[in-house]
């Protein structure tokens, strides 16, 4: 049986710049099905992001938001935007690592 990703259970999966010291990403669940895979704790929690990204699991805002199917997951960027080292100024490539977490087959 092949893996489900998040990515193929939401509508959009996107990151974007929540200022020039914060990431923003969010996953936009197709139904609410995708959705509580999605806002399950033991699956999608500030451990798994941190691991994930490679940032401290202390500074990991995650937001559920079961009206519109919606998680959204804030973190400081490693690198200011626009900094010497910045390499996704836009942090439009952030999400990828979300997008491809495979879902656990007990969940579906």
């Amino acid at each position: 049986m092949p893996e489900t990703t998040l990515a193929e259970l939401a509508h959009e999966v996107r990151s974007k710049n929540a200022g020039p010291f914060w990431v923003t990403m969010e996953l936009f669940m197709r139904d609410e099905d995708g959705y509580r895979i999605a806002a399950d704790e033991t699956f999608l929690n500030e451990q798994v992001v941190a691991s994930l990204y490679h940032v401290d699991e202390g500074t990991i805002r995650i937001f559920r938001i079961p009206s519109l199917n919606v998680v959204k997951i804030s973190f400081p960027r490693p690198v200011s935007q626009g900094s010497l080292r910045d390499r996704d100024m836009h942090a439009g490539q952030h999400h990828v690592p979300l997008a491809r977490m495979v879902v656990p087959a007990v969940s579906r």
